[in-house]
């Protein structure tokens, strides 16, 4: 590829989590810096940390998809270097832009964790990835991001196959009508009306839905998790548990959540699914599977590698399985604002 000068490495960028006890405070004060939690709430979110001995799952699986990301662009002939840092917890994208300046790398593309288009999961990382490059100053790198991908095969594939492998877990009485569910985390409504957040949940959804059930026996929905924030803000409804639990109403004897929203494994999916979710079904006498995270699927690290691709050279096709076309490279300037802070 004649291109290939055009990026010097690869950055893995993802939300973080902490990976012992003492660095949940930490962790917990960056997510929330500026926006005037109370001590009270950040104990008790701290508290559900502990339960799981203090540690997020993101970061031992961010690790890995670095390292097979690393496989993939070797056994595609690509001598080049990936990083991988957080917005949240170290590795911290300024440390992590210092060591990309250090190696004498010039430019960079950086993959988010998170293939859809809103401000907390698109723009905001890029404004996470300069603020970074200010701090490193004289010599910090070129960064770009990849487009948002939410219909890539490299997504849809294996989201399709893990929802499948959960539903074949209910014994078949069970599973004969099983409802769907795919999870994504909560916006405030004002938010999502401003990005095609919604829209590109629904549409992944659909074509993960396609596969998994081409016959249409399994009634699908999106629903939302992770909600936070005054209670007094619309947000997007509605919740999975209130979900479940209006489905057991109507009747519906299992359901089968998708993490769709979260593509790499990590402590809300722990939390709001595995935990409460999972709970809430019980208490409802639904039966309840949950699929897998994607991120350790070998077409997850080739999806990272081919949107690296198409960025080196004009020529590569962009692969796109939805109807709701390809996202630019580059961001318009009014796509995704910020919230307005009160």
């Amino acid at each position: 590829m004649g291109q290939e000068t055009a990026y010097d490495a690869v950055l893995l960028v993802a939300f973080g989590g902490p990976e012992s006890p003492d660095q949940v405070g930490p962790f917990l004060e960056r997510v929330t810096a500026g926006r005037g939690v109370p001590p009270g709430r950040l104990a008790e979110v701290a508290a559900r940390y502990e339960r799981f001995g203090g540690v997020s799952p993101i970061n031992g699986r961010m690790r890995s998809l670095a390292a097979a990301v690393t496989d993939e662009l070797a056994a595609r002939r690509h001598d080049l270097p990936v990083f991988w840092g957080n917005r949240n917890a170290p590795p911290l994208l300024a440390d992590v832009v210092a060591s990309i300046r250090d190696a004498g790398i010039e430019r960079a593309l950086a993959w988010v964790a998170s293939p859809y288009s809103a401000y907390s999961t698109c723009r905001q990382y890029g404004e996470d990835l300069d603020a970074a490059c200010r701090s490193v100053g004289a010599g910090a790198p070129g960064i770009d991001r990849v487009r948002p991908h939410h219909d890539h095969p490299g997504l849809i594939g294996p989201t399709a196959d893990r929802l499948a492998e959960a539903l074949a877990e209910f014994p078949e009485e069970r599973r004969v009508g099983a409802h769907l569910l795919f999870s994504a985390h909560s916006l405030p409504t004002a938010l999502a009306a401003t990005c095609g957040y919604v829209d590109q949940l629904r549409d992944a959804a659909r074509l993960v839905a396609e596969r998994v059930d081409p016959d249409g026996g399994h009634p699908w929905e999106v629903v939302w998790q992770s909600r936070s924030g005054s209670p007094h803000v619309p947000w997007l409804e509605p919740d999975v548990g209130d979900r479940i639990e209006s489905l057991a109403a109507e009747g519906v004897r299992a359901v089968a959540v998708s993490p769709l929203g979260m593509p790499v494994e990590n402590f809300e999916i722990a939390w709001d699914l595995d935990l409460e979710a999972a709970q809430r079904a019980e208490s409802a006498g639904v039966s309840f599977v949950r699929a897998r995270a994607i991120d350790d699927d070998a077409r997850f690290a080739s999806m990272v590698v081919d949107l690296f691709e198409e960025r080196l050279d004009p020529t590569v096709e962009r692969k796109s399985l939805g109807g709701l076309g390809l996202r630019p490279d580059s961001c318009p300037a009014d796509c995704c604002p910020a919230p307005a802070r009160s």
